[in-house]
């Protein structure tokens, strides 16, 4: 019996090394050579040149080698990710003057969203946003140009233009029966990147629509203006399609002490980067929410994502866009550069926002506060008549009217957040209230 063991183990053993010898064996055949690597790349090239040249000789449209080439190169770009893409020297030129902060255009950041050219968010008061774009929309056709396989730098060339000239731009938006058309004006662009208003009399409400250079900066200068009277910050990042990523790890800087903020890995090594934060550039520990959306994005999604996972905000709004690429441009020549994606960020906790995006802590869709109201209750605009038909009386002696008083008025409620203000904007209602809680619970 002992025997009979002895066997069946040694037969097992047996089978063991000789799968362990098949598995190595297919292991080593599974990983090619140098010498492989290189005879496969020049037949790759071989049949890509081959195809060129069929192409060249028999297509109907007698295309030229330059012409097949920038199609090719295209399509090769747009085929590795929704971000890469080849730049010939008017789209090169094009993203040039980008950068340049104002140009004549509708106010729209784009980008592809499962495989449609989708708006990310529209800038504030820019022609985009008074014609009644949204966050979401899909376009699908630009001046009656098919959005089908068109580039986002194709798209964003087209739109661009001189100011003054329409634009056609017809959209398939959410629970909508059919497309709908919208007519634009382009005009030149230009944002103001950070701005503040005052809800009651201890939170500060900042808005951030871009992450342009100075946004770290204007923050700063907003919350020192506030700092001794408010107690709690509701910073709103709805409808910003992000910007320039020192901007977004400078902006979480300013509330957390310490950890990372966020980190890209890429393919090479030298792509890799980490984020800390610095205990010398925090300037407050007021109670925070953010708000966010479906037209946040990049730069946006890393500050919300950040503040989120090292427990320093509450994230309030819906889910944002999910683009959390690197992409970087690399001269081909003088005139021609692909923008390629070498990275991806990394959030605190290790996980991504490319095609996640951040969900809320607490998910609140847009729309309005419903109330009932007291009849019977004197309104403000009632109680406003009422004193300046009193204040008309007074003054009918001297015959004299001051209206410094009413322009202080009006301009004083520019840079101020009503309670009726409040009921028109549910998503920053629901900010405002847990402010509220936050501050009552810092202050036990």
């Amino acid at each position: 019996m002992k025997n009979k063991k002895f066997m069946v183990m040694g037969f097992v053993s047996v089978a063991a090394v000789m799968a362990l010898a098949f598995s190595t064996t297919l292991l080593a055949k599974s990983e090619p050579t140098e010498k492989e690597k290189q005879t496969s790349r020049l037949e790759s090239l071989a049949k890509f040149t081959k195809v060129l040249g069929i192409v060249e000789r028999y297509n109907v449209d007698n295309l030229t080698i330059e012409e097949l080439m920038e199609k090719s190169l295209q399509g090769l770009m747009s085929n590795i990710d929704a971000h890469s893409t080849y730049l010939n020297k008017k789209h090169y030129e094009n993203l040039k003057v980008q950068t340049n902060g104002e140009f004549g255009g509708l106010g729209i950041t784009v980008g592809m969203k499962d495989g449609a050219l989708t708006v990310i968010a529209p800038l504030e008061d820019t022609p985009a946003d008074r014609a009644g774009l949204k966050a979401g929309d899909i376009i699908l056709k630009i001046d009656n140009n098919s959005t089908l396989n068109m580039t986002i730098d194709e798209a964003v060339s087209i739109m661009r233009g001189n100011v003054g000239d329409p634009i056609d731009i017809t959209i398939v938006r959410k629970d909508e029966p059919k497309p709908l058309d919208i007519h634009i004006i382009r005009d030149i662009i230009k944002i103001q990147s950070v701005y503040s208003k005052q809800i009651f009399d201890n939170i500060l409400y900042l808005r951030v629509t871009s992450f342009d250079k100075k946004v770290v900066n204007d923050v700063t200068k907003e919350i020192k203006k506030h700092m001794n009277h408010d107690q709690g910050i509701v910073l709103d990042l709805r409808n910003n399609p992000g910007g320039l990523l020192d901007q977004a790890v400078g902006l979480v800087d300013l509330f957390v002490d310490e950890g990372e903020i966020v980190s890209q890995k890429g393919r090479d090594a030298t792509e890799e980067r980490s984020y800390k934060a610095k205990a010398s550039a925090t300037l407050t520990h007021a109670p925070l929410v953010v708000l966010v959306n479906g037209g946040s994005a990049s730069a946006s999604e890393i500050v919300s994502g950040a503040l989120q996972d090292l427990r320093r905000a509450v994230i309030v709004g819906e889910k944002t866009f999910g683009k959390g690429s690197v992409q970087v441009i690399l001269p081909i020549t003088e005139d021609e550069a692909v923008k390629l994606t070498v990275a991806r960020y990394y959030l605190p906790s290790g996980r991504t926002i490319q095609a996640v995006g951040i969900t809320p802590d607490i998910e609140v869709l847009p729309g309005e506060v419903t109330t009932r109201q007291n009849k019977y209750a004197l309104k403000e605009a009632d109680l406003k008549k009422h004193l300046e038909s009193e204040l008309k009386k007074s003054n009918s002696d001297t015959n004299t009217t001051d209206t410094s008083l009413e322009d202080a008025f009006e301009q004083s409620k520019k840079k101020v957040i009503s309670p009726e203000m409040l009921k028109k904007d549910i998503q920053l209602k629901e900010a405002v209230d847990i402010i509220k809680a936050l501050i009552i619970m810092k202050g036990q």
